[in-house]
């Protein structure tokens, strides 16, 4: 097994934190911009993508802030992915960081899928 490559983006999203939350911890907000599908028992949320599935466990859900799954057949205990929301105290501006791991040589294909999801989760709150 090759160890992955953690990779953490950085998104300035133009929502409140409650708004965009829900759009990474509920069925129905992963839906609408994540999976063409997604179903919940419990804290297992099953992914649909042009028809095949994938598991993940919510492994965390705090203070309406950080969301983290964790696939169900990554072999790898220490890989996972976040979503963590903060908000400048200052500015008010609200930004998305993302943490995921990628296989070796898969980077840039990995922070790419991630830009054009973020893309069309923006498109869907309208900012």
């Amino acid at each position: 097994m090759t160890a992955k490559t953690k990779i953490q983006l950085e998104f300035p999203i133009k929502c409140s934190p409650s708004v965009l939350y829900n759009r990474l911890s509920t069925a129905s907000g992963l839906t609408e911009w994540f999976a063409d599908d997604v179903n919940v028992k419990g804290k297992r949320y099953t992914f649909i993508w042009d028809g095949s599935e994938q598991v993940a466990e919510m492994v965390q859900n705090r203070d309406s802030r950080v969301v983290r799954f964790k696939w169900d057949d990554d072999e790898d205990e220490d890989t996972y992915f976040e979503f963590l929301i903060t908000k400048d105290e200052l500015t008010g501006d609200v930004t998305l960081l993302i943490t995921d791991f990628a296989d070796d040589g898969d980077e840039e294909e990995t922070t790419e899928l991630w830009n054009t999801q973020i893309s069309d989760l923006k498109r869907v709150l309208g900012c």
